[in-house]
């Protein structure tokens, strides 16, 4: 068993340690509560420019093809076809297995005929795809190195302009996002989102969004009306994707560190109990001393 002095250094580090976790999981609760308001607040807007691309698409759904957005190359075989996979990791560690289920997705896509080019946001991904760069078919694009904390609409632009042009150029024909959907405060999924090319089914998915009445015209052409309002849907679905993934991360560490904190609560009480019993060993050896050097005493004396 170990003396006093080593059970009394420990239960201070496992302190410590309970101190850290906790303040940790405050962290993570305040920030998933930031970034939840912050997509709250740029909700609306992005689902009336939804319900307005879906508008125009139920009028005339048999022009979309025409819109290089919703252009699906299918003269291009899946073999030959090069896929841009944005893969959204968390910049550091410690929460659960957030950066392995979204690692694990990616290579489950990688592993599939192609070419592909990812681009890795958050530290943790990225120093795990450096190591894979330049095999056979996968190539680490250097745009996007972006941290994934505090989600911005800048950066959800930048990335949605860069998509849009290197789509439009042909250096790309799918583009994908591979990232943590937080389903409920329990439940977090991996998704993986097609962004380009656009699909009208992924907007008109029974009659009820369909637009019977009301005729449109559109100035000069709907392919002009489109390439105006599809960047800014763009921005808002890799904005909303960068938010679910940083609420994500954080809701597993929260988690994490509840269970560290447990844990440590747990060892505190064992170390708790070792301690005293050590105590009592050295109580009752000390009274033990004491009676026979008594005994002793008061035998040499009787002599």
């Amino acid at each position: 068993m170990a003396n006093m002095h080593e059970i009394k250094e420990r239960i201070k580090s496992v302190s410590d340690i309970k101190k850290i976790t906790n303040a940790m999981y405050l962290i993570s609760s305040s920030k998933l509560k930031k970034a939840r308001k912050s997509l709250d607040a740029t909700e609306p807007y992005f689902s009336k420019l939804l319900y307005a691309i879906r508008s125009i698409l139920s009028r005339v759904p048999e022009e979309a093809d025409e819109i290089v957005f919703f252009d699906t190359r299918k003269q291009i075989p899946p073999e030959k076809r090069s896929r841009l996979i944005i893969v959204i990791t968390a910049d550091k560690g410690m929460c659960g297995a957030y950066n392995h289920n979204v690692i694990k997705e990616a290579e489950s896509m990688i592993s599939e005929t192609g070419m592909n080019y990812l681009s890795v946001m958050g530290q943790v991904g990225r120093m795990y795809f450096q190591r894979l760069d330049k095999k056979d078919n996968i190539t680490l694009d250097k745009n996007f190195f972006y941290t994934t904390q505090n989600p911005t609409l800048y950066r959800a632009r930048n990335i949605a302009e860069e998509v849009l042009e290197r789509f439009e150029k042909g250096e790309v024909d799918d583009v994908y996002v591979v990232y943590t959907d937080m389903e409920s405060s329990a439940e977090c999924t991996v998704r993986v989102q097609q962004l380009l090319p656009l699909d009208v089914t992924h907007f008109i998915k029974s009659d009820k969004d369909i637009t019977k009445h009301h005729e449109a015209e559109f100035y000069p052409n709907i392919e002009a009306v489109m390439c105006h309002l599809i960047p800014n849907f763009m921005k808002g679905l890799i904005y909303g994707t960068m938010v679910e993934s940083f609420c994500s991360e954080q809701q597993a560490r929260m988690s994490a560190m509840d269970s560290a904190t447990t844990s440590a609560k747990d060892m505190l009480h064992t170390l708790s109990l070792q301690y005293n019993r050590a105590r009592q060993a050295a109580i009752t050896q000390e009274i033990t001393e004491i009676c026979s050097g008594s005994e002793a005493q008061t035998s040499g004396g009787n002599f």
